[in-house]
């Protein structure tokens, strides 16, 4: 979960930084959530938002911070957690209101899916 291991502790292999084409990021993304690395899924997100066009950083800024939220989460840190879901669900709503595609993402589901955890810590 991003925190530094006691020395000789065996590591997770880290995410490249090259960003992905959008389905594989997506992609790569949940496949790191199931297995438990938030936070290795919001840097590929966050791989993709810095290489990806301007008009959708909303929605990969977005995808990132439920990442962080949920690594937030893991660690027990309730507000940053709740911060973070916020600020997603914000950035979400924003990006679904130019109807914009999202590569098969519901973003309108999603912006609600990071509201409903807000409170529930």
């Amino acid at each position: 979960m991003g925190r530094p291991l006691p020395y000789g502790a065996g590591g997770v292999e880290p995410v490249s930084e090259e960003p992905l084409p959008p389905q594989e990021a997506l992609r790569k993304a949940r496949e790191l959530i199931d297995a438990g690395r938030p936070f290795a899924a919001h840097e590929v997100l966050e791989a993709r938002w810095k290489a990806g066009p301007t008009e959708e950083a909303d929605l990969w800024q977005g995808l990132a911070q439920v990442c962080v939220a949920l690594t937030h989460a893991a660690r027990g840190n309730q507000v940053g957690a709740e911060r973070l879901f916020e600020r997603a669900a914000d950035r979400l709503t924003a990006y679904a209101s130019t109807g914009r595609g999202a590569y098969g993402v519901n973003v309108t589901e999603a912006a609600d899916q990071a509201r409903r955890h807000i409170g529930t810590f």
